[in-house]
């Protein structure tokens, strides 16, 4: 008998898939922490209309990418998460602030649901932790 708390293999199809979402996100805030660290215009733009000065966005670039390079080792995994769920909060806030329009002010929340969603299609120590399924009792 199997103790209710063992969880069953992650299947190749939820692990690929958890792999993809993970590469998306990975890449895209990639992208989003360089861009603030070489000071892109358009960054520089958006800090000036949020009201942020301009010698911020390499030091919030580099927390981002911190995050995320923790986040991407296999280790690490879960704090990253955790981190970049902090990271995502953060901006949304700065959205809500800003009263951006509802889709700017959720693009960091949907994010940040996408980090979990691969971190727990990939990692089965996470689906130990959070179970979706009720355990089966025995009788």
């Amino acid at each position: 008998m199997q103790p209710a708390t063992q969880t069953a293999p992650i299947s190749r199809t939820s692990l690929w898939a958890g792999r993809v979402i993970t590469g998306l996100v990975v890449v895209f805030l990639i992208f989003d922490g360089v861009t603030k660290v070489i000071k892109v215009s358009q960054v520089m733009e958006a800090f000036a209309r949020l009201g942020y000065p301009a010698r911020l966005a390499p030091v919030i670039g580099i927390i981002l990418l911190v995050c995320v390079a923790v986040y991407v080792v296999p280790r690490t995994s879960i704090l990253g998460a955790i981190l970049l769920t902090g990271y995502l909060g953060g901006a949304t806030e700065v959205n809500l602030r800003a009263e951006n329009r509802l889709f700017e002010t959720l693009f960091p929340v949907i994010f940040g649901v996408l980090v979990w969603l691969g971190l727990y299609l990939r990692d089965r120590q996470l689906r130990e932790v959070v179970s979706l399924r009720r355990p089966k009792t025995s009788l």
